[in-house]
């Protein structure tokens, strides 16, 4: 419904009356144990991975303290074991391992494991690694040295194990045992392989290192950390604290230096690619071009406004530029996508408004655009080469939904193959005869299906059939979606989630959820998750929950994503205040109980906007907040603001440390102490601000805890506690008292 029309449907209601504080129930209640503290709720679906043949793909299954590996033929659907899980004990031990993730040889005989993770920064990423023979059933380590390693792969010929260890690449001899050591230097400043904590977080760099098609050689990023400041986190749990420290880039703060090498896999000396003259770069993406003679990489300025894309002959390390991507506000980090055994390769841009995809040959002339719609072209599955189909995801049906499409080679034929509303994920076979296709919508939990090609459903794998169940035993209303005006009159797309016992006739507090940052939407056509049935939770106890994307969101185009370039929250929170005002004028909304919360960018923005708004949020919750852009990281905070020292209004007006003096409102701050991403030094440095301006809020800290505040019982707690705390202060707040 549009403005309009919801301003029309409004218009024959009368008086409206208070909302009473414990609303009519319209069937069970859900709580916040339920929703965190079990999987009552839990959307259940298949692990499915393609196997190479086309024909079959495989799943785990987990039992108990085991997990087998099934295969599935992909046209009958009779399953196999595999693998049973039962049977991986490893030499000199005698409990089975559990696998976590897996990948097959190229020859299809053996089947690489990974095991006994840890986490570094986001992911579980170091662990250990075993191979299982399908023909021998026999199980071997990779490596029969101590330590963990991270990121192993197999060679091209399933004889060689390539992974990194201690900041080093290592290859193993699967049929001889041997292990060589293709790198000498790694260090905790030197870096081989893998990445830093900015390369990881802002750019994906996790595998930093590819294996030629050939199997003869190695590439691998190599990241010089030693310039980068340490940042000091701090255990208090401990008797006496302990400190751990990261290598963290702040906004203006040197980088890693990074380099490229390609080493023989036997052993030999490393050609270092040749980056260019500009030591501020970043180094994207990398792989080999579709053949063993050619490295291609991504490269762009500190800036991120110019991405070039370089192939490099790995004989010598000698590059040439063959497509440059320009913007004047920041491209996307985009990668190409070879086809035809590297003679060609597509590449996505908004250069021409939309994210639309081009073709182009290898020495970067451009062959043709292969779509030409006034929407983004979000996701590219992959090409079926044999039949010169492109397959991909976009906004045609509008930025909240996502079908997907194909097109082409030649620019012909776009097609939509998806006729449900909502969204789509797609998971494409090796040969593109079917896909996996993951479908939900807003308040209707995911739907797994195998598919043809050409979209039509072949079997349900999984419909979540219990969770639907509960659902529908609580009388649930799903999200309404809107447009309410912009700060400028703009239309921003939103949705309203009202009580299951809603009358118009009375007025009800109102709780926005924001996130705001750039690209990124909270308003789509999708099932929600925990977050979705939390909100849900608020409805049932008598509030409207509603969200916005604000100027500066995704899917709607390169012009109302990049206006907020270098004033970060500035148009953002301002749109913010603005539909909270719309949202206000209803009459079925209480305008002096309105209340906002966000977690991250979320939890930044609802700063901004309680601080901005001289009245209109009565109450707001900032979960992990950025509070000032200095303090955040180089890659991300430079992308859309530059540096501290070319845009220092723009980081002024955009840092709610500057606003602190305009308190108005209660207010709740949450982070961890353990958060290596957003700092808790962001909400001391704010909290100080605010002291010093005699205002009241409240804090709680969750000692150790990362940018997620997960584990055990910790997100239970903490919704609890916000569950509580919005009670008091939003519900229950008296409309005489004036805002603290």
């Amino acid at each position: 419904m549009t403005v309009r029309g919801v301003r029309g449907f409004l218009a024959g209601f009368g008086m409206v009356a208070s909302v009473s504080l414990v609303p009519r129930a319209a069937g069970a209640q859900l709580t916040v144990h339920d929703i965190w503290g079990s999987d009552r709720y839990a959307s259940h679906l298949e692990s499915v991975r393609w196997s190479t043949d086309d024909a079959a793909y495989t799943q785990l299954v987990r039992d108990g303290a085991t997990t087998d590996l099934m295969r599935v033929d992909a046209a009958t659907g009779v399953s196999t074991v595999l693998i049973d899980g039962a049977a991986l004990i490893p030499p000199g031990r005698t409990d089975p391992i559990r696998i976590e993730r897996y990948e097959f040889s190229p020859d299809g005989r053996r089947v690489l494991i990974f095991t006994n993770s840890v986490r570094v920064w986001r992911q579980n990423t170091k662990g250990e690694y075993f191979v299982w023979d399908l023909d021998a059933h026999r199980l071997q380590p990779v490596s029969q040295r101590p330590g963990y390693q991270m990121f192993a792969k197999f060679s091209p010929d399933s004889r060689l194990v390539g992974f990194v260890r201690d900041h080093n690449l290592f290859v193993a001899d699967l049929e001889t045992g041997e292990e060589r050591q293709i790198t000498a230097d790694g260090s905790e400043d030197i870096i081989n392989g893998t990445s830093d904590w900015v390369y990881e977080e802002e750019l994906g760099v996790r595998d930093g290192f590819r294996i030629s098609p050939d199997g003869r050689r190695v590439a691998f990023w190599r990241l010089d950390q030693s310039r980068i400041p340490a940042f000091s986190l701090i255990d208090e749990t401990a008797l006496y604290p302990e400190i751990h420290t990261v290598r963290y880039p702040k906004a203006g703060q040197p980088n890693s230096t990074v380099r490229v090498g390609i080493a023989p896999m036997d052993g030999g000396p490393t050609i270092w690619v040749d980056l260019g003259d500009d030591p501020e770069i970043y180094v994207a993406r990398m792989g080999f071009a579709g053949t063993s003679d050619r490295l291609w990489l991504t490269r762009l300025n500190r800036h991120q406004n110019r991405l070039d894309l370089l192939v490099a002959e790995v004989a010598t390390g000698t590059t040439r530029v063959v497509m440059t991507d320009r913007d004047a506000a920041w491209v996307e980090n985009t990668a190409p996508l070879w086809i035809d055994g590297g003679r060609r390769f597509l590449y996505r841009s908004e250069r021409d408004g939309f994210a639309q995809l081009f073709l182009y040959q290898n020495d970067g002339t451009l062959v043709r655009k292969l779509t030409d719609v006034p929407w983004d072209v979000t996701t590219v599955y992959g090409v079926d080469e044999a039949h010169g189909v492109v397959y991909f995801a976009g906004a045609g049906d509008g930025p909240l939904e996502r079908p997907v499409y194909r097109v082409g080679l030649d620019g012909t034929g776009l097609t939509r193959i998806t006729a449900e509303p909502g969204t789509h994920v797609a998971s494409f076979s090796p040969a593109f005869s079917r896909f996996v296709d993951v479908h939900s919508m807003a308040g209707s939990p995911p739907v797994q299906t195998l598919r043809s090609a050409e979209g039509r459903v072949v079997r349900v794998l999984a419909n979540n059939r219990e969770l639907r169940r509960r659902l529908d035993s609580l009388g649930l209303r799903p999200p309404e979606f809107v447009e309410v005006p912009a700060a400028d009159g703009t239309p921003l797309h939103a949705w309203v989630i009202k009580p299951p016992d809603f009358e118009p006739t009375r007025q009800y507090p109102l709780l926005v959820y924001v996130y705001g940052g750039p690209g990124s939407q909270t308003v789509s056509d999708t099932w929600g998750g925990s977050r979705y049935l939390w909100h849900q939770l608020l409805a049932q106890r008598g509030y409207l929950v509603a969200s916005v994307d604000n100027r500066g969101t995704g899917a709607r185009g390169r012009a109302f994503k990049k206006q907020t370039y270098q004033r970060l929250g500035q148009l953002e929170s301002a749109d913010q205040i603005a539909a909270a005002r719309y949202f206000g004028s209803l009459p079925w909304v209480d305008a002096s109980r309105i209340g906002i919360w966000g977690w991250s960018y979320g939890g930044y923005m609802s700063f901004l906007s309680l601080f901005r708004s001289h009245g209109v949020f009565r109450a707001g919750i900032a979960v992990a907040p950025v509070t000032d852009w200095r303090l955040y990281d180089t890659i991300y905070t430079e992308r859309y603001m530059r540096t501290p020292e070319e845009n220092p209004d723009g980081y002024r007006q955009g840092a709610p440390q500057t606003w602190a003096d305009s308190l108005g409102g209660a207010f709740l701050v949450v982070h961890g102490t353990g958060d290596d991403n957003v700092h808790p030094q962001q909400t001391i440095q704010l909290i100080n601000d605010l002291e010093l301006a005699n205002k009241q809020f409240d804090m709680r800290l969750y000692p150790n805890r990362t940018h997620s505040i997960a584990g055990g019982v910790i997100r239970e707690n903490l919704y609890t506690y916000m569950t509580g705390w919005l009670r008091r202060n939003l519900y229950q707040a008296s409309r005489s008292a004036p805002i603290p």
